[in-house]
């Protein structure tokens, strides 16, 4: 990936090259964006909070977004990497910061290490490793929580939540100065209150979702549906980590998202096939909070 003393500055051509599929859907603020088929590329990107989830492929309007979640290492996840790491730099960018699985945090150094002599470019990025149960701190306002999900290789499920801090309920009455001196007495004055604004389950099979409740409570909630077909048994299929629509159905009362968007449909299935075989099993797609990202 040389440079080329000819390279277009990113902000003039980004809106002109479309090299890779993304759908847009827009939610109480947020802008949710990407892609998600099964065995061919996932990724995702939500602008407003400044991250990204898997790196299956990388759309060139991504390339400015530089903190990223991967939550496992089949290629169809994190094919990318390189090539997003390669981009920016010869762009002039700054290093990214990439999140993943502690398992994946060796490999993907001697990919990277290995593209750089081919290349004969740097390939300048941080990866930090996670594992279940930690947090990201992001901003004053944004943390993300892991957990671990069921797949066939470790995996991770994200979390980002709104952090807020509020008045105690005993010093709501109090005056401005009254709450000055009880802070400056050493007394905390405030609780801290989150709510989960966006989940990201990756490939999992329901375990995933059942043993993180709070996947169920977050805004919007981005899942995999990878199969359909009443022919393919789902308890076969949560062998291999994933889900089957029959799934949904069993788990529609704990949906309390505002937003579900199923994607990673296996392509075995036509879209017009997936579309009718929902609908039948989910006449009112979750009273009109489920999205099929096909």
């Amino acid at each position: 990936m040389g440079d080329s003393p000819q390279t277009p500055h990113l902000p003039r051509i980004a809106a002109m090259i479309e090299n890779a599929p993304v759908q847009t859907l827009q939610h109480d603020g947020l802008t949710i964006e990407g892609y998600s088929r099964a065995a061919v590329q996932t990724y995702w990107r939500i602008p407003e909070l400044k991250l990204g989830f898997d790196l299956g492929a990388q759309p060139w309007s991504f390339m400015g977004t530089d903190t990223w979640f991967v939550s496992h290492g089949h290629l169809d996840h994190i094919a990318a990497l390189p090539v997003y790491v390669a981009r920016r730099r010869m762009m002039k960018m700054s290093p990214p910061t990439i999140y993943m699985p502690k398992v994946m945090i060796e490999p993907c150094k001697q990919i990277l290490h290995q593209f750089q002599r081919m290349d004969r470019g740097r390939m300048p990025c941080e990866l930090k490793s996670l594992e279940p149960g930690e947090e990201v701190l992001l901003s004053r306002e944004l943390v993300v929580t892991t957990s671990a999900t069921k797949h066939s290789v470790p995996s991770l499920g994200f979390i980002v939540w709104d952090r807020r801090r509020k008045l105690k309920p005993e010093y709501q009455e109090l005056s401005g100065e009254q709450i000055r001196d009880i802070r400056l007495a050493g007394k905390e004055v405030t609780d801290e209150h989150r709510q989960p604004i966006l989940a990201y389950a990756g490939d999992t099979s329901p375990a995933g979702l059942d043993n993180c409740p709070d996947m169920y409570k977050a805004k919007v909630l981005i899942c995999e549906l990878t199969f359909v077909s009443p022919e393919h048994r789902k308890e076969k299929i949560h062998k291999f980590g994933h889900m089957h629509l029959d799934d949904f159905v069993d788990r529609r009362e704990q949906f309390k998202n505002e937003l579900v968007i199923a994607a990673h449909l296996s392509t075995r299935y036509h879209e017009k096939a997936v579309e009718r075989m929902v609908q039948q099993a989910l006449p009112d797609m979750l009273d009109g909070r489920l999205k099929l990202w096909l």
